[in-house]
């Protein structure tokens, strides 16, 4: 029995002994870097990109794990201090706000560097009261895409009043078709037409919680343009979801079309032979509307054992071998400034020059829903101000 007792003494020692050498080896031994990412493209983007890094450094493994990209802020703070959460993540950066707050994320390594290296909206959308976090991987913003077999280059609308004009024709003369079509019950495409003389959602910074700008002057004379646009698209805004206005452009029944970059790939599968170019001006603007611009970023957990090769990693996927190897896999546009040969980049960088990134303020969490509801009342008849006031008092901070 003693002889029993004192061998299961020994092992339970022999096991607590391998348990703490195994710990403090990990960090100058093998390390396993887990990353938090989405599938169809951005997996097997960080599969790739975690094998080329790996070449440099041995004792490096990447680990990848699927969570979704909208689902990652609010997992990494319940897995985070459970420590099973990723050493790095991506989040888009409107999330920056919240991931703060609660503590969940490291700042930048490097920040100076990186913001250098990176494109002016993209470290600007990822600064948070003056300091940096996580790592830009890509930028995107939408456009104006167009059917060259329906609208040629050189008519393609440089203003709103243009596009209003020009569509009206088109839907005379071609009955069944769309001159133009968007989803008008989404706040992320309908803010453009708030955007005038510089208005823009919570202040110039994007930071005052206190007023959403969206029920000022020029916002409320932008969306009663946006209403009066139903006279060239009379559909009700249920009937103008995303998957309905996608699918006009891509079976050839539509000309103008706004989406973004994500929508190349089935519109070319589709046999679509299509352009892109900026946002038209609003009345009274001469240069194209502003839209949103969102940054998808790698961020460093605060949760991780490993900050320095967690950082390391997610410095690495802005290298220009790994952009240009993400612009490849997914058509995300790289978050730094490198060329591409693509015959539809160039339209999107020039709309990225207009672009404002979705602010990070908590309040922001708030706005889809609103802004989604208003759009939505405002495109069907109601009251221009008295939505966007409503809209305004759901939002702010009291």
């Amino acid at each position: 029995m003693k002889k029993c007792l004192k061998l299961g003494l020994f092992a339970l020692s022999s096991l607590l002994l391998f348990s703490c050498n195994e710990k403090k080896s990990s960090g100058s031994g093998k390390i396993t870097l887990t990353v938090w990412e989405s599938t169809n493209g951005p997996d097997e983007f960080i599969k790739r990109a975690g094998e080329i890094f790996s070449e440099t450094h041995p004792d490096i493994t990447i680990k990848f794990q699927n969570v979704e990209l909208g689902d990652a802020t609010g997992q990494i703070a319940l897995d985070g201090p459970a420590g099973k959460g990723a050493d790095i993540f991506a989040a888009p950066h409107d999330r920056l706000g919240s991931l703060v707050s609660g503590g969940h994320v490291l700042p930048t390594n490097n920040a100076e560097s990186v913001k250098a290296r990176s494109l002016a909206s993209c470290s600007k959308a990822l600064t948070y009261d003056g300091t940096m976090y996580g790592y830009p991987v890509s930028a995107e913003t939408y456009a104006l895409f167009y059917n060259k077999a329906l609208i040629s280059e050189n008519e393609v609308p440089a203003s709103w009043e243009d596009l209003a004009k020009w569509t009206s024709g088109f839907n005379a003369k071609n009955p069944g078709k769309y001159g133009f079509v968007m989803n008008v019950g989404e706040g992320y495409y309908t803010v453009i037409f708030t955007t005038a003389n510089g208005n823009r959602l919570f202040g110039a910074d994007g930071k005052d919680g206190r007023n959403s700008n969206l029920n000022s002057p020029d916002a409320i004379k932008g969306m009663k343009f946006f209403q009066n646009m139903k006279t060239i698209l009379p559909v009700p805004s249920s009937d103008l979801d995303t998957a309905t206005v996608d699918g006009a452009f891509q079976s050839g029944r539509a000309a103008l079309h706004i989406t973004g970059l994500w929508n190349v790939v089935p519109f070319e599968k589709a046999g679509i032979d299509f352009g892109v170019a900026p946002l038209p001006s609003l009345p009274g603007d001469s240069t194209p509307s502003a839209s949103f611009s969102g940054t998808r970023a790698m961020f460093v957990s605060a949760y991780t054992d490993q900050p320095a090769e967690a950082n390391e990693f997610a410095e690495f996927l802005m290298s220009d071998e790994m952009q240009r190897l993400r612009f490849e896999i997914t058509g995300a546009l790289p978050s730094i400034d490198i060329p591409l040969e693509s015959k539809y980049a160039k339209g999107f960088l020039k709309q990225l020059e207009f672009a404002f990134p979705m602010p990070t303020v908590p309040e922001m969490t708030m706005f889809w829903e609103a802004m989604n509801n208003a759009s939505k009342n405002i495109w069907d008849g109601s009251d221009v101000k008295a939505e966007l006031d409503a809209c305004n008092n759901a939002m702010v901070s009291k």
